[in-house]
């Protein structure tokens, strides 16, 4: 059985997505408690204003 020197992705059925390269997967990105912090403060401010908002 003779194959093809390009490498192609088997897993894809349809021809042109076949010819493609496989897609690489990135690495996972670390995040720091400092960003999740930050995140929660907004949300709770936001949260607050709207409510206040709201009731006045």
């Amino acid at each position: 059985m003779k194959r093809p020197l390009v490498t192609t992705n088997e897993a894809a059925r349809h021809p042109l997505r076949r010819s493609l390269p496989p897609v690489a997967l990135a690495a996972p990105v670390e995040r720091s408690q400092d960003q999740d912090l930050k995140l929660f403060v907004l949300s709770f401010t936001a949260f607050f204003v709207c409510i206040w908002t709201l009731l006045m």
